[in-house]
């Protein structure tokens, strides 16, 4: 008969005690477990914690029993290991879209991951005073519908917005609602966007998760899964620059030699590249033609040079006179 009524919760504690306040660096000494156990309302005996802990094992608790000087045990491998959390940690602080407020919950639950010396390590990495933060606290909650509506098969409503210079939220369409069947959810410059049918414009479309407000999922099945089977969702971001939106074609283009690693960085190993006699060399490339695609390929200066398209390079010098012709004439002298 147990000897009191917390004394059937005794494996229990043990366990969480381990689990919180154990590591390779701090084991705990059976009398310190003892001690520990009796804070809770439990009490042991030395014989019984011997049982205990093969118990554990049994369980599947990575129970380990150091030798030496000072005997104790503690929690071996966990189900991450620090360096994991670390990366965690780095991944939540640094994304854009969770918003401050919800970082500082994040990592503080990540820290419950480990023990609670080394969620000290874990605190010492937090540095998000500063960072920029997506203001809308409500993007868990989207990307949670959204998920569930993909899983049951059913459209979605919502409306979507902007921000003007006061902060204000401007909706689209004077705020009426969209109505689509979303298909996929997809990271990409550190913001979820979410990949649906548009039924009227019998295409797909992408729309930032943090910039939608009251969605809804409905009753009515989803349409265009014949569309977006024909999509590689994996290629899909590499295609569309900044995620801005535009027809999709297919550009050559020069570079440099010396520009081969970026090219691959950015398309993949399997991009197409052409070498010329002078040792540069020509891409094929599949993009969505946008003014974020005419500004990454600026970027690259006169190593860089459209050669079709036609109508494409042509839309690029345009592009090109129209940021020009915004600075004026250079000063006299100026080359």
């Amino acid at each position: 008969m147990p000897k009191s009524p917390n004394q059937k919760l005794k494996l229990l504690w043990l366990a969480k005690i381990l689990t919180e306040r154990t590591d390779e660096a701090h084991p705990m000494t059976l009398a310190e477990l003892t001690e520990a156990l009796s804070a809770c309302g439990i009490s042991a005996e030395r014989k019984s914690l011997y049982d205990d802990m093969e118990a554990l094992r049994t369980f599947g608790l990575d129970v380990i029993c150091t030798k030496g000087r000072r005997t104790g045990y503690y929690i071996g491998s966990r189900e991450f290991e620090l360096p994991e959390l670390k990366l965690l940690v780095d991944s939540v602080q640094s994304s854009r879209f969770i918003t401050r407020q919800k970082t500082l919950a994040l990592i503080e639950k990540i820290e419950g991951l480990a023990s609670t010396h080394q969620a000290k390590e874990l605190s010492r990495q937090v540095y998000v005073r500063n960072r920029v933060k997506s203001m809308n606290e409500s993007v868990y909650y989207n990307v949670d519908e959204i998920s569930g509506a993909i899983l049951s098969n059913r459209r979605i409503t919502f409306r979507y917005f902007s921000r003007n210079a006061r902060r204000e939220r401007i909706f689209r369409r004077d705020g009426a609602l969209y109505a689509l069947s979303p298909f996929a959810l997809i990271w990409d410059d550190e913001n979820y966007y979410m990949l649906a049918y548009d039924s009227e414009a019998a295409r797909m479309k992408h729309f930032r998760v943090d910039k939608m407000a009251d969605i809804r999922t409905t009753e009515e099945p989803r349409e265009g899964a014949e569309v977006f089977q024909t999509i590689d969702t994996s290629l899909y971001t590499t295609k569309t620059f900044g995620m801005f939106t535009g027809e999709e074609r297919r550009v050559r283009i020069r570079f440099a030699a010396h520009l081969a690693g970026a090219l691959i960085d950015r398309f993949g190993e399997d991009c197409t590249l052409i070498p010329r006699p002078d040792g540069d060399f020509d891409a094929a490339l599949d993009v969505v033609v946008s003014p974020q695609f005419f500004a990454w390929v600026f970027g690259f200066g006169t190593e860089a040079e459209i050669l079709s398209p036609a109508d494409i390079r042509e839309d690029f010098a345009e592009y090109l006179a129209g940021v020009g012709g915004m600075y004026g004439d250079l000063p006299d002298g100026r080359p």
